[in-house]
């Protein structure tokens, strides 16, 4: 039988079922979809690629999801380090952005953040920034899965003068892209200090209506938390599932301040968790219970948060710094296996974002979104279990390759779609103006 791809390994690492781990086995793909994985063997008995890819001595991991970016901030990278959150943001990124975001910021930034994204692993990133319009184009144009946030504030900014603005043209974005085979679609407001109940109510109506999830920043900081509550009487939590915001299409990013109560309160929702672990440390916003409300049936999914509070879009140090931070939180080594973390890196993230039937795992029918690392690094030996030594050992440097829906991306730690010395060109640029200013 002919097909379009044989990806043959030295180990596949499918994530489901769980715990599986294929040697010598090979991946074949045709017309972007995942058709069989086998024994190297049988599949050279069986199947005639137009393109054979032998890589043996690496593993191949579903694509990673970066469940929770702000992509075209990438460009502010190192621009106002070790600062307290609302310090950083109100101070330093917020003027920042007030000055020099617009399409050509965010053309730029989401490249740039693609291109860092794929050479880690990444094939889909959940994003929530301004001109998510330029954002979706970005994605597209270099062959990336993404879900693109439809961000609402109370307040103008560089895209939209008020709650009513953002929202109409976020209604508009999903009518041009609702039939882009890369991009999905979710309601990105902000947080809970900055987007009010009017606005919350609307956009939980509409995301009822078109299906579409909601992404949003929640129980950030012991601050906001305390604050909501002198304010209202209630925490954001609290207020939100009032508002009959948390269900199974909400998407709740960092939740580090989580009570017990809040944890069970808020498994019964069906709600996610976006684990965002390196920006949390960095900005010292708290420690998200993860071992906890794992076992309390939470779905907990991954992202970097924007690299200008990590700062790099690096799922695979991620994904370690996750495991490790758990199991000292919870006081229990054996919290947050490496099977666990990279699940939370790949399936998880998906089951978030509604897309746990197309990618997340590399299973016969889903769409073939795929990383290659290589294992034979010296800094990776000796080799007893490749998906412990992924998790607690390997680089962003060691991911070799990168498919999306079949596509190659990323072929021996080249990018495919890019001309990495033009964009390195207008990041220079974006470095003087942003220097001097």
């Amino acid at each position: 039988m002919q097909v379009d791809l044989v990806i043959q390994a030295r180990w596949i690492i499918p994530v489901e079922p769980a715990g599986q781990i294929f040697e010598h086995s090979s991946l074949v793909v045709h017309d972007g979809r995942i058709i069989d994985l086998l024994p190297a063997a049988d599949a050279a008995a069986k199947y005639k690629p137009r393109q054979l890819e032998i890589l043996e001595r690496h593993a191949l991991i579903p694509g990673l999801v970066n469940c929770h970016t702000h992509a075209a901030m990438s460009l502010l990278r190192g621009i106002a380090d070790d600062l307290q959150l609302m310090d950083w943001l109100q101070n330093h990124i917020w003027p920042a952005e007030q000055k020099w975001v617009g399409e050509a910021f965010v053309r730029d930034g989401v490249e740039l953040a693609i291109a860092e994204m794929l050479r880690c692993g990444t094939t889909c990133f959940n994003d929530m920034y301004f001109f998510p319009e330029i954002a979706a184009q970005q994605a597209v144009q270099h062959g990336i899965r993404a879900n693109i946030g439809l961000i609402v504030f109370d307040f103008p900014t560089v895209w939209a003068e008020n709650a009513d603005a953002y929202l109409a043209k976020g209604l508009a974005l999903h009518e041009k892209l609702r039939h882009e085979s890369l991009l999905s679609l979710s309601f990105a407001p902000h947080a809970p200090y900055t987007v009010s109940d009017a606005p919350l109510r609307s956009l939980l109506t509409y995301a009822d209506e078109m299906n579409l999830t909601v992404h949003m920043h929640l129980h950030e900081t012991a601050h906001e938390v305390e604050e909501q509550r002198q304010k209202t009487g209630q925490t954001p939590l609290q207020r939100l599932r009032q508002l009959g915001l948390l269900t199974p299409a909400f998407i709740g990013v960092h939740m580090t301040q989580l009570a017990a109560a809040d944890i069970a309160a808020y498994a019964e929702t069906g709600a996610h968790i976006v684990h965002c672990p390196e920006s949390n440390l960095k900005l010292a916003s708290g420690f998200c219970p993860v071992a906890a409300c794992l076992a309390a049936g939470i779905n907990v999914a991954l992202g970097t948060d924007g690299a200008a509070s990590n700062n790099d879009l690096d799922m695979v140090s991620e994904m370690r710094t996750a495991a490790l931070l758990a199991k000292a939180v919870a006081g229990d080594a054996g919290a947050v296996s490496a099977a666990t973390a990279l699940r939370m890196a790949t399936l998880n993230g998906a089951k978030a974002l509604g897309l746990d039937a197309e990618i997340g795992s590399l299973t016969v029918g889903k769409q073939a979104d795929v990383a290659a690392i290589d294992l034979s690094e010296l800094e990776t030996q000796p080799l007893f279990n490749p998906l412990a030594q992924i998790v607690y050992a390997a680089d962003r440097r060691q991911v070799s390759d990168v498919w999306v829906a079949g596509r190659q991306l990323l072929k021996k730690r080249q990018l495919t779609t890019m001309n990495l010395a033009a964009l390195n060109e207008r990041v220079a640029v974006w470095q003087q103006r942003l220097s001097v200013w």
